[in-house]
């Protein structure tokens, strides 16, 4: 999985061939074939490790998102991983959707899940702080999620092709904007 994971991370999915993937990993063929039914079934499953990965590098952040300062916390580390890696390789979830999300209809599915995955975490802090009266009883959390998303993944593509986690501040404090204007 590890050397799948860093072929498609490095050279995209097209390029992840399995005897590529054998060579690094000093696995066979067979021994691949034993764990995965084919390389699609090997590419489902860096799309499950991929996002692993991601959510597990933000790890207790997304914890904490039913208050205005996890949201701030959360957003700024985010800016934070972009600068640290000087604006490079934007978001991993999201270059697996460029290349694999029209290819096949499970790709499409598994990168899905994986987006549906990361937002529940944000959603569940709204829907916290709807009940706890810190927005709008009338708030959508749901629609909040998935627009405070949009804006994220929007922020790290232009931050990766312009270089510039700058980018990556101004989505997100139009987000903010977005979930305080739901905020009583």
């Amino acid at each position: 999985m590890q050397a799948a994971a860093e072929i498609v991370a490095e050279r995209g999915a097209a390029a992840a061939t399995l005897d590529e993937i054998g060579v690094r990993s000093g696995a066979s063929r067979s021994q691949l074939y034993h764990y995965f039914e084919d390389r699609d079934d090997l590419i489902r499953a860096v799309i499950d490790a991929t996002t692993n990965a991601v959510l597990g590098a933000q790890g207790e952040l997304l914890e904490h998102l039913d208050s205005w300062a996890g949201i701030d916390r959360w957003f700024q580390a985010l800016v934070n991983l972009q600068i640290d890696r000087q604006a490079r390789g934007g978001c991993p979830l999201g270059t697996l959707a460029g290349q694999l999300a029209e290819r096949d209809v499970r790709f499409r599915t598994a990168i899905a899940d994986g987006f549906s995955r990361w937002e529940q975490h944000l959603r569940d802090g709204l829907e916290r702080m709807r009940e706890s009266g810190k927005l709008r009883p009338h708030a959508d959390p749901a629609r909040l999620a998935t627009a405070t998303m949009a804006l994220l993944q929007g922020g790290l593509l232009l931050t990766q092709v312009r270089r510039d986690a700058g980018q990556l501040r101004i989505a997100l404090e139009g987000a903010r904007a977005l979930l305080r204007a739901a905020a009583l």
